[in-house]
């Protein structure tokens, strides 16, 4: 099939500690943009429009209007290990900052190689000692119940905390994700009793079974552009098949992980069974990847920091690892296709989640003979497409999360452009 690639119709965003990082800009990608100073210290970016001088319509709303204040409070910003919710080892703390404006949400407890020992150790005691391997898989899938029970009940201060750390619209948020959260720990639940092993026939007078048991202490590191269905996907099974576990959160998005964790304690979680840090990557992260009492890694992220947690696992105790990396998935339209339908699907699959899915639809390849209709429509939808803060009814795309955190000075620039 003859096809032509459209490499980039789409977005893009950058955040910067000074203007000065414009300059790294390739400047055939931005039409006459330049900066200009709004209360607070804030820049915005702004481009020509129809000829004239004005603030463009892809700006971040968040930086044009007051930011809607979030209906929830921030009360779990420390460590929780063995079941105690604790300051860094250290007394460290590193701010997690509100995307839509780079202002700080919090300033959370920053762990290091001390902490993660605790938490290792924690999980292990837990294991080894505690009533988590002792009870029942009933017993354990009711508390996975309880847990998602509790997580309906939250919603609501959930979903505008995912909201107010990540930049994702809050409809989102509430109407997708946290009803998946559920959902996927009442599925988690159900599988706790019905992991079982095989009896295998064999030859002469013996008995051939296998037998399923946990793994043990399970280190879990989890990216920012999902923290809580992240969340779900690594903490689910892990429990679910009986494990303890040491889960570090991305520096980004620390906040829903903390607030849940909370949740898990309310629903009979031993203490111990489930420990939940926040920090950097080179140091917890890597203190994680390599610890020689953790059993299992799980990660995902980038590819680069993926090859980085393989080695440093090989290294130690050559702990198995599950790695979920970055992806360039690519998106095919057909001469026949229905080019309005596939637009909207186009559009869809690299817009959804601000673009940070690593599933993201970020090639497209469209049949030569529809190529042109094709680019034309995509180019009016994107257009079209609302920007502005999250919280507002409407909005379709929010800021960036990961950019928040470069942050060393209150300036925050945004730029949509085709």
């Amino acid at each position: 099939m003859a096809a032509r690639r459209i490499s980039s119709l789409l977005s893009r965003s950058l955040s910067a500690s000074s203007p000065s990082l414009l300059s790294s800009l390739d400047k055939s990608d931005i039409p006459s943009v330049w900066l200009t100073k709004q209360k607070k210290g804030k820049y915005i970016m702004e481009k020509t429009l129809a000829g004239g001088r004005g603030i463009s319509r892809f700006s971040t709303a968040a930086v044009l209007e007051e930011p809607i204040t979030p209906p929830v409070q921030i009360n779990y910003t420390q460590n929780l290990i063995n079941g105690q919710f604790v300051d860094a080892a250290s007394g460290k703390t590193f701010p997690t900052c509100d995307p839509r404006t780079g202002e700080v949400i919090a300033n959370v407890a920053e762990a290091d190689a001390e902490d993660i020992n605790r938490a290792v150790a924690a999980a292990r005691k837990a294991f080894d000692e505690g009533p988590w391997p002792k009870m029942t898989a009933y017993e354990r899938s009711r508390i996975l119940l309880r847990f998602a029970d509790l997580v309906e009940k939250h919603s609501d201060e959930l979903a505008a905390l995912e909201t107010w750390n990540c930049g994702k619209p809050y409809e989102q948020s509430a109407k997708s994700e946290l009803p998946m959260l559920a959902r996927l720990f009442h599925y988690y639940a159900g599988w706790a009793d019905k992991i079982h092993g095989l009896t295998v026939p064999g030859d002469g007078k013996y008995h051939i079974q296998t037998l399923h048991e946990p793994i043990g202490v399970a280190g879990q590191i989890i990216p920012w552009n999902f923290p809580l269905i992240m969340f779900a996907w690594k903490v689910g099974p892990a429990l679910a098949c009986g494990n303890t576990i040491v889960l570090k959160t991305a520096e980004q998005t620390p906040l829903t992980a903390l607030y849940v964790a909370k949740l898990f304690l309310e629903a009979g979680l031993p203490p111990g069974v489930l420990n939940i840090v926040s920090g950097y990557g080179p140091t917890a992260g890597a203190a994680l990847a390599s610890h020689m009492d953790v059993d299992k890694l799980a990660f995902t992220g980038s590819t680069k920091t993926g090859q980085i947690v393989l080695q440093l696992a090989a290294k130690s105790n050559l702990k198995s690892v599950t790695l979920e990396l970055g992806g360039k998935s690519p998106f095919i339209i057909c001469e026949d296709a229905d080019i309005d339908h596939a637009v909207e699907q186009a559009h869809f699959a690299l817009f959804f989640n601000q673009g940070q899915c690593c599933c993201a639809g970020s090639r497209t390849y469209v049949h030569e003979r529809v190529y042109d209709e094709f680019v034309e429509k995509s180019k009016a939808r994107a257009i079209k497409r609302v920007v502005g803060d999250p919280f507002k009814k409407g909005i379709e795309q929010g800021p960036q999360v990961l950019l928040c955190p470069l942050l060393s000075a209150p300036f925050s620039f945004s730029l949509c452009a085709i």
